[in-house]
């Protein structure tokens, strides 16, 4: 008669897409609306290769032309350009030994398996948060969507230095006529707490349940303390938050040959929870044009400026970063 193991009790097949499914819910980011899951970027994210080509057709531009009886109109074109998102392939084994169940009186692999989700959902987040650092360090996004007012010397900042109506507002105006689509702002605590104090905070109730949004200047908070925190060349901090717009983010997930996987070293006495996912977490309108060292990028190459590029016109990328002293 064999005993219980945990390939008898996680089933990939039925255990993989809960696994998904609690990630996303348990990240405020995936909640807020800024990322889309997009159907394309799923089908992609399928596919082979380490980067994924979106072309896109400009704009159109010119002047009309005054209507002639001798003169011909003018033929112009449509140009095009192309956005490249990079894929993601990461994955994670967690273990536990039987003695160590023994000797605690617990279960560690239950344990791992209600915390894997979020877990996932945390580290999918600093893959983000590493992303928009490298973009926003790009030459194309650092001059059009960064309103940066911290000085190096934190400690002596100023109100002049720290979040602000204000100071915002400024921010928003880096997308001029379309700051409308700017529709939620992620900071760190301090940032938060700091506008709380400028009664700028405000709590709007949305369900008859009580459950209520927290905004600030009508747009929707994210509170995350894994928000850009330097430490300033002189003293003091220098914090960045991100202003979004909805969908400003595209998100598709592709199906490992095997995304969950157990397994046991008899000898050893240990058993083992292997995860893998395949992902396109993309920044639209701002292309991945670095060289990686592996089969696809650690977060300190996605935070490097030099590996992004903005593609579309600078009213069409809907994220924005404000940095400040607090």
């Amino acid at each position: 008669m064999a005993p219980t193991r945990i390939a008898d009790i996680l089933v990939p097949e039925i255990w993989t897409p809960f696994m998904q499914e609690q990630s996303r819910e348990k990240s405020a980011l995936f909640q807020s609306g800024i990322i889309r899951t997009s159907d394309e970027l799923t089908d992609l994210a399928e596919g082979g290769g380490n980067t994924v080509n979106m072309p896109f057709f400009q704009d159109l531009n010119g002047d009309s032309e005054v209507l002639s009886d001798t003169s011909p109109l003018t033929v112009n074109k449509i140009t095009s350009g192309k956005d490249v998102a990079v894929k993601h392939y990461r994955g994670k084994v967690w273990g536990s030994n039987d003695l160590a169940q023994a000797l605690s009186g617990a279960d560690p692999m239950a344990a791992i398996a209600d915390l894997v989700a979020g877990w996932w959902g945390r580290d999918m987040q600093k893959t983000l948060i590493s992303t928009l650092k490298g973009m926003f360090a790009a030459t194309s996004m650092a001059t059009t969507h960064v309103h940066s007012i911290a000085i190096e010397d934190g400690n002596a900042a100023t109100s002049a230095n720290k979040i602000t109506a204000e100071s915002t507002i400024d921010a928003f105006d880096k997308l001029g006529d379309e700051t409308n689509a700017l529709n939620a702002i992620a900071m760190h605590s301090k940032l938060y707490n700091s506008l709380l104090k400028q009664n700028l905070i405000e709590f709007v109730q949305f369900s008859e349940q009580g459950q209520q949004i927290t905004q600030y200047l009508g747009r929707t908070v994210i509170i995350d303390d894994n928000m850009p925190r330097v430490a300033g060349t002189t003293s003091g901090f220098k914090y960045t938050s991100y202003l979004f717009g909805a969908g400003s983010v595209a998100f598709g997930e592709g199906d490992p040959k095997t995304p969950v996987e157990t397994d046991r070293d008899s000898l050893q006495g240990e058993d083992y929870l292997v995860n893998r996912r395949h992902f396109i977490l993309h920044p639209v309108g701002v292309k991945w044009q670095g060289n990686v060292t592996g089969a696809s990028p650690t977060n300190a190459e996605l935070s490097t400026g030099t590996n992004w590029a903005r593609v579309y016109e600078p009213k069409n990328v809907k994220v924005v970063a404000l940095v400040t002293n607090g």
